[in-house]
């Protein structure tokens, strides 16, 4: 299928990409509607295809076009494979960060453990709530493979992204290690500068655009260069997440400006209040970040320590910076139009959630 209107339009590449997924989720439901997984299949279903910007396909699929790649439906679907693994990070991170909320929703582990309690069943609902969701993040890993190494696309063309796709697969897990470390560690702005390369920045923007980019037979010099645009916007990415998780809006962003707090989350944002703020603001932090039962008030305490030691400003500035760095390296690569004017537009949305 060939697509002549208005390709570049992100809402319609969006759509494609839903389609795509919706399809591939049609294909692996229950095989009979008495096997037991109809309800993995129904949350699954719905929280794949409940909205998320698609930021990952839409990197991947502007990489392939940058290189001469044609638009047509394996590329849609090879591209839409990396939002089930999109998928399957989000649900284990939720789970990890006992986050009750993700896109306006309740996570996968609370549908699932609120399941549990109005049926009355034996046990803890919590645990089978984290039990099941588990499975079901371990399930969307499967699945994107399977969707991606199906799409189509000759198979010289998948090994040269697969190779890709492992490295970003060993680096979520890497990230989402060290975040569970940094919060028994020593606290620096570095190690949480790690966490943000590995857990988001190279799966946000770099894997995919590189993935896109090899698929489409980019010269791997060419292919390695597209980290020094990746790279920091993935920073900017997370970095910007990280503001939105204290001081944004849950009915814009979808989630909790409470729950980074709660957990006590070791971002740069927080790190960096913890250095900055004089010896008693700092002791109201520790006493306040990492609270399980913070209320409203007391968040509302932590953002104006936060803002008033400079932090929230320099993560500001850290974020300009870091963008400014991807979109002059994005100048310096052979990219062909339209994907050269899309990844810039795509940058600039990934560091403007107004957008």
């Amino acid at each position: 299928m060939t697509v002549t209107v208005a390709p570049t339009d992100p809402a319609l590449l969006r759509d494609r990409f839903d389609a795509a997924l919706a399809a591939f989720l049609h294909e692996r439901g229950p095989g009979r509607p008495d096997d037991g997984t109809g309800a993995v299949h129904t949350v699954l279903r719905r929280f794949v295809l409940a909205g998320g910007k698609r930021l990952r396909p839409l990197f991947c699929y502007w990489g392939w076009r940058g290189f001469g790649g044609r638009d047509g439906t394996p590329i849609v679907t090879a591209a839409a494979a990396l939002e089930l693994f999109h998928a399957f990070a989000l649900i284990h991170d939720d789970i990890v960060d006992r986050s009750d909320r993700r896109r306006g929703r309740p996570t996968v582990h609370r549908v699932f453990a609120e399941r549990h309690a109005r049926a009355g069943w034996r046990g803890d609902p919590e645990a089978y709530g984290r039990q099941a969701a588990l499975l079901c993040g371990d399930l969307c890993a499967t699945w994107s493979a399977q969707m991606f190494h199906g799409c189509g696309l000759d198979s010289e063309r998948l090994r040269r992204g697969h190779a890709l796709l492992a490295r970003m697969r060993a680096e979520v897990i890497a990230g989402e290690y060290l975040d569970v470390a940094a919060a028994a560690g020593d606290g620096s702005v570095e190690s949480a500068l790690a966490v943000v390369r590995l857990k988001t920045a190279r799966y946000t923007v770099t894997r995919p655009v590189q993935v896109g980019a090899a698929l489409a037979g980019a010269d791997p010099g060419v292919v390695a260069a597209l980290a020094g645009f990746g790279d920091p916007l993935g920073d900017a990415f997370q970095l910007r997440d990280d503001l939105l998780g204290v001081f944004g809006d849950p009915v814009v962003t979808g989630k909790s400006n409470l729950d980074d707090l709660r957990e006590g989350k070791p971002t740069v944002l927080l790190t960096l209040a913890r250095k900055a703020a004089g010896p008693a603001a700092a002791a109201r932090l520790r006493a306040l970040v990492g609270d399980p039962a913070l209320d409203p008030a007391g968040a509302a305490e932590v953002r104006g320590i936060v803002a008033a030691s400079g932090a929230r400003s320099a993560v500001e500035r850290m974020i300009r910076s870091r963008a400014d760095a991807a979109l002059a390296a994005l100048d310096g690569l052979p990219l062909a139009e339209p994907a050269r004017a899309a990844l810039a537009d795509l940058a600039a949305r990934a560091v403007d959630r107004r957008r």
